[in-house]
């Protein structure tokens, strides 16, 4: 799977018009009651969407986001995960209090508790297949953070993998919290998390909650990266896929998502535009 560079007709194809669709409805943070066009076939065309999309936002990708595909959900490709990017404008730091997040009125919103990586060196450009051994030696911080999960669209997880790829795989921010130490000399089984919602607990789990585990979700992201022409550099960031679930989050409502051992992080939701 690649950006397939050669096509330069995507706007003929439909496929500039969904991305510049979303894009819109993002920048002027309004909702979408449909899905705009007809939805993608395959993880390609999907990707060839939200590569659009990235080229019309208003600022640079800092990362990405990796998320889980069910077995029933996926497509020739056999991908289990997918990704989606993080921006610079929607990246921002836990600073112990309390970090306004941005959701979709009318559209879909949930926070997720991440484990999120730093890379610290460029990864191999050339290297399109990685393990999870070879994911763990790749060198990298790693940090506690929430994914802000929201779209225009209401129904985009229910409609699934190619609408979710096809607008920035569901992301609207990342709030990255405090760094875990020495994290390759942890289990996933010693990174546990839980997330509650005006108080009540809604989820609970950590690493061991990630299909595969913690380094297989890194494995993917760097490989697929590579695949798409765009091989992960130092400094980019990789949510690892939501630890405790996927919880609805409406404006008005605070987030706490405890990492145990690590830290907290608060966050209250927000109308986005």
């Amino acid at each position: 799977m690649s950006n397939d560079q050669g096509k330069q007709d995507l706007p003929e194809q439909g496929l500039g018009d969904i991305a510049q669709a979303f894009v819109s409805a993002r920048q002027q943070g309004r909702s979408l009651p449909d899905f705009p066009g007809t939805i993608p076939d395959d993880l390609v065309t999907a990707y060839q969407v939200q590569d659009h999309a990235i080229a019309l936002w208003d600022a640079g990708v800092v990362g990405w986001k990796v998320g889980y595909i069910a077995a029933e959900r996926r497509d020739a490709s056999g991908d289990d995960r997918l990704l989606g990017p993080i921006f610079s404008n929607r990246l921002w730091n836990a600073t112990g209090g309390t970090t306004d997040i941005p959701v979709f009125v009318g559209g879909f919103g949930a926070v997720e508790a991440e484990y999120v990586f730093q890379l610290t060196e460029d990864a191999p450009a050339d290297k399109l297949h990685w393990t999870p051994e070879e994911a763990e030696a790749q060198p990298a911080r790693l940090f506690i953070g929430v994914e802000v999960a929201s779209s225009p669209l209401a129904t985009i997880n229910k409609l699934g993998p190619l609408v979710v790829v096809s607008d920035f795989g569901n992301n609207n921010g990342l709030v990255l919290g405090p760094e875990i130490p020495d994290w390759t000399t942890l289990d996933d089984a010693d990174l546990r998390a839980e997330t509650r919602i005006d108080g009540e607990v809604v989820g609970t789990g950590g690493a061991t909650l990630l299909p595969g585990g913690l380094r297989t979700a890194f494995a993917f992201a760097l490989g697929r990266s590579a695949q798409r022409g765009r091989p992960l550099k130092a400094g980019d960031l990789i949510a690892s896929g939501n630890a405790t679930g996927i919880h609805d989050i409406a404006v008005g409502q605070q987030a706490l998502i405890r990492f145990a051992g690590y830290g907290d992080i608060t966050c209250r939701a927000i109308a986005a535009g």
